[in-house]
């Protein structure tokens, strides 16, 4: 026989109640021999911020600020990953390329214009991540020349953005500035190294 439901008792809110969020700590010190995870910011823990498309891009820019983030994933208004904008894609040449082609003010540039769509989106496989030391992400981000990488997560549903490493946050970890603006190899010669 199953047991009688019952009543549970209630309560007012206190008044200094927050709303619980999503978090992931880190270790404050890694070294590079520290798993890869230890520096990896994991989506599946932490919420992601994004930005719709049509957004101007000084309000990414904003976005950015107030969410304490370098990169913002761009969604549609269905939620669909369309691609993703930096901050340095931001403060970098594209803003200014578009404004000349196109003849726009800085103000009219809008995230759609200079975001990384999709389907150009480098990443790294999960299941390597897992294998990996924290001196193999600075090596990989120092390779391809970027401050970010992503992590894909094979899922039943399909791939899916697992995770998000940054140079800053490697480096703030490390107790060091990352510096990787290396050669940058195409992703088939990356795919090809992260492979042997």
């Amino acid at each position: 026989m199953t047991e009688k439901s019952k009543t549970l008792p209630a309560m007012m809110a206190p008044a200094d109640t927050v709303l619980m969020r999503p978090t992931q700590t880190l270790p404050r010190q890694v070294s590079v021999q520290n798993p890869a995870i230890d520096v990896m910011t994991d989506l599946s823990r932490v919420a992601a911020i994004s930005v719709d498309p049509n957004l101007s891009i000084d309000k990414a820019e904003e976005r950015m600020k107030n969410g304490g983030v370098r990169l913002l994933f761009v969604l549609n208004e269905p939620g669909d990953l369309l691609g993703l904008i930096t901050l340095n894609d931001i403060k970098g040449m594209r803003p200014m390329r578009f404004q000349r082609e196109m003849g726009v003010s800085r103000g009219e540039v809008l995230v759609c214009d200079i975001m990384t769509p999709r389907d150009h989106l480098e990443a790294i496989a999960m299941e390597d991540v897992a294998m990996a030391k924290v001196g193999d992400i600075i090596e990989t981000l120092k390779r391809t020349g970027r401050r970010h990488a992503i992590v894909i997560e094979h899922t039943p549903s399909g791939p899916a953005i697992r995770g998000i490493f940054s140079a800053t946050r490697i480096g703030r970890q490390l107790d060091m500035t990352l510096d990787t603006s290396g050669v940058a190899w195409t992703f088939a010669e990356l795919e090809t190294a992260l492979s042997h």
